[in-house]
This record gives C-alpha cells, structure tokens and sequence, in this order.
C-alpha cells in the first residue's frame, strides 16, 4: 500500500493548515480530586465577652489591648474555646447581677413597708414571693447578659435534671411549706409553740424568723433551734399563741393527811394571786388531785398571757410564797414515809445475837 502526502493531508483534521504543526492532545488524569475538609475551629463559648471586648476596643486602645492579651490567653476544648477574658467577664457580669437583686430586693422590701398596711404574717409572705421573683429574674438577666446557650447542655439536660432534682427536693419542699405555713397563718413570728430538744425532752419557744428553709426557735435558756418547715407542717405542733396568747398554767401541791384541806386550798389562791404576771381574770383556781400514798395532792390553775416571758419563773414564785404561808399556818408539807416490819425468824435472831455479842466485846 502506497501512502501520499494528499493521503496525510486527508486524515488531518479540518482545523489545521496544511503547514500547522501538530501538538499532542493532553491525556485526561485519572487521579481523583478530593476537596479539602473543613479544620473544625473553636469557637466562642460566651458571646457577650466578644461583644464587650470590640467595644472597649473602639473607645480605648490601651483597654483594648489588655483584652485582646488576656483573650489570647485561652484553653480549647474540642470546639469550645475558654480564655482568661471570658471568666473575666463571667466573674463582672455574676457580681453585677447578684450585686444588683441584693439591693433591689432589700428596696422593694423598704417600699412594701412603707405603702401597705399588711400584717407580720402578710408582710413576711410578701417580701418572701418578692425576693423569690427577683432572684428568679436575676439569674435570667445573667444568662441573657452572657449569651449562654442552654442548648449546649442538650446531651446532659437529663440526668442533669434527675440530680437536681433529687438534690434540691428538700429544699423546694421547705420553700413551699414555709409559704403555705404563712398563708395559713397556722404559725408566725412572734409565736410560742412546744418543740424538743435533741434529748427528747419537751420545751417551749417563741419563733423569730421563718426562713427559706427553716424556722428560727429561740427557748428562754438562749438556745436557737433551727427546724425545717416541712416538719412543722408534717409534725403536731403545739402552738400557745394561735388563737389567744393566754395559757393556762398547772401547778401540783401536795398537803399532810392530818392539815385542814379547806384552809390549806385557801392559802393556794391566795398564793397564786400575788403573782404579778398571773390574771386577775379569769381567776386562779385550785383542784383536789388524788390521795397520794402520803400526801392529798392539790393543781393549782393560773392563768398568763406572756409565755414567751417563762412559765418555770411563775412557778417557782408561786410555790415560794405557799411556803411561806404554810409555814405562817403551820401546815404541814409531806415527804414519803415507809413502815419497815421485820419478821421473827431464827436467821434473824442470830443476826441480833451477833450484833449483841461485837456490842459487848468493844465495851469490854
């Protein structure tokens, strides 16, 4: 087969001259191409830190500068970013915020005071839903200050709750029952009530402060109890001072067999009115009890209307003026007696015998 040049020119494509040179057509790659993934950057956990920090910038270069030194100073954290100027910021925004309900708490407490005609009991429970709504609002305005992202805690939220929860449920428990407890009115400041000391032994105190979380209880020995509202809502409780402030006081008195009783029930009337802090009305009165084993056993009945002031000093200057009439009248006070009767038997008599013969050998 005889190749010519017209038969070269023929398979030349249409596009090139005759004279063109020919240049190899580029061979297509086979490599594949793989974009570049995005390097995850940390971000920034609290905007309200940027945003404080560009505007110090544009009023102050040289407080600009001390942020930009301090916000470099950083701790990353998979996408979270932490640095010294955001705990910085953190830190003005916890104090400013605390700072500010501290104050407009106590401001609203004075206004109250001052522009409503409420009772104690009224008065406490107002000022208690007034702090709980400030502090409630506090924490809001902080969060929203700083930016924070609930959403963050999404993963956690869960048994985050359950620990809260379980952790605060004492707490929320006494919040609710210390306010039910001042609805009610079933106990307020100023109350005595009937509590127990650790030893099991009943006392009395007056309440000086219900509490977020308990009841403040002073005795008159100067002991301050500290209990929880729940209990003294799940509890029986002994108020003297729900309804009346006057309590009835018992006095026990025992007189000899042998006295004039009519006489001796005088002389305690007579005792008990000249207490100062006992009521003229209604009147002392005084019961016959029992027959004792040695003594005829009398109750004094007085009535006062300052428990708070002590029952055991009403007591003790009521029994120390009967003393003192007793004794002008010659009545006798009892004390136990027993009669020991010894049986004749031959142990005893050589207990006797024996006895008698040690006698007879020290006088000789």
């Amino acid at each position: 087969m005889t190749v010519t040049a017209e038969t070269v020119s023929a398979e030349l494509p249409a596009e090139a001259a005759p004279g063109a040179a020919l240049t190899p057509s580029p061979t297509p790659s086979l490599t594949p191409t793989v974009d570049p993934v995005p390097v995850a950057t940390p971000t920034e956990s609290i905007s309200a830190a940027e945003e404080i920090k560009d505007a110090v910038t544009d009023r102050s270069n040289f407080v600009g500068d001390m942020a930009n030194t301090l916000d470099s100073m950083a701790l990353s954290v998979g996408e979270m970013r932490v640095s010294v100027w955001d705990a910085f910021v953190v830190i003005l925004v916890i104090v400013g915020v605390v700072t500010a309900a501290f104050f407009l708490s106590k401001l609203l407490h004075s206004t109250l005071k001052r522009i409503t005609k409420l009772d104690v009991t009224q008065r406490l429970l107002a000022e208690k839903l007034i702090s709980v709504g400030v502090w409630v609002m506090a924490v809001l305005v902080g969060i929203d200050l700083l930016g924070i992202d609930l959403t963050a805690l999404a993963v956690f939220s869960g048994a985050f709750g359950l620990a809260v929860g379980f952790g605060l449920q004492k707490t929320f428990g006494n919040l609710i029952a210390g306010i039910i407890l001042l609805m009610d009115r079933s106990i307020k400041p100023g109350d005595v009530i009937a509590v127990a000391d650790q030893g099991g032994l009943a006392t009395f105190g007056q309440i000086r402060k219900i509490g977020i979380r308990a009841v403040s209880i002073t005795t008159r020995d100067q002991k301050e109890y500290l209990i929880p509202n729940e209990n003294l809502m799940i509890n029986q409780v002994e108020n003297w001072s729900y309804s009346s402030k006057q309590v009835r006081m018992q006095i026990p008195v025992g007189v000899s067999y042998n006295c004039d009783i009519k006489q001796a029930e005088k002389l305690m009337l007579e005792a008990a009115a000249s207490c100062e802090r006992v009521l003229k009305s209604p009147p002392p009165t005084v019961w016959l009890d029992l027959y004792g084993d040695s003594s005829v056993n009398f109750i004094i009945h007085c009535w006062i209307t300052d428990p708070e002031a002590g029952i055991g000093n009403v007591k003790s200057e009521v029994l120390k003026k009967l003393w003192d009439l007793f004794q002008e009248q010659g009545i006798e006070i009892p004390f136990p007696q027993r009669d020991i009767n010894l049986r004749n038997n031959e142990q005893f008599e050589q207990l006797i015998a024996a006895i008698g013969q040690r006698l007879e050998d020290r006088k000789a």
